[in-house]
């Protein structure tokens, strides 16, 4: 009896370890990832995905919302160095126009907040999120601290909990 008690205590734990350092499994709640993760996609968060080189441009990561207490789901576009403008709804990077076929606009002929932005160059250590959704997505383009007031377009890489690993 002692010896099964402790089975389970040890499956109990590995299990717990698993999911606080290596692997977790979510669900997408919103459609700001759309249409690449629909509301309702499952997921697994790679939390060793970034152990031995740095975010790229093109992952979908999971990290805490730099202004409200939720944890976000969101793709890179722009990593440190770069230089990032938002044209009419196009990104301009490094001063050439980012491909990306996995964007939606679902509003294309209205120009939104963000549509039209200087973000700069990304600081070391920093990179700029954006949802796939671009027109339904709060990203790097209007985020505003709740405190300042001052918009808060780059989150720190080393908030970044994990890499998107996609169920199918």
């Amino acid at each position: 009896m002692f010896r099964l008690l402790y089975l389970v205590a040890l499956a109990f734990i590995g299990a717990f370890l698993l999911r606080a350092f290596a692997f977790e499994r979510i669900v997408i709640v919103s459609g700001s990832m759309e249409p690449t993760l629909p509301v309702g996609t499952k997921v697994m968060v790679n939390k060793l995905a970034y152990l031995f080189h740095p975010p790229q441009r093109g992952d979908i990561v999971m990290f805490p919302s730099p202004v409200k207490r939720k944890g976000l789901v969101k793709r890179i576009v722009a990593v440190a160095g770069d230089s990032v403008r938002i044209v009419r709804k196009e990104i301009i990077l490094n001063g050439q126009p980012l491909t990306e076929p996995y964007v939606q606009h679902t509003r294309p002929n209205e120009l939104l907040k963000g549509d039209d932005l200087d973000l700069g160059r990304v600081p070391p250590g920093f990179v700029v999120l954006m949802g796939d959704n671009r027109d339904e997505s709060g990203d790097s383009r209007d985020w505003v601290g709740n405190v300042t007031g001052v918009p808060v377009p780059f989150v720190p890489v080393k908030s970044i909990e994990g890499k998107m690993v996609v169920d199918k």
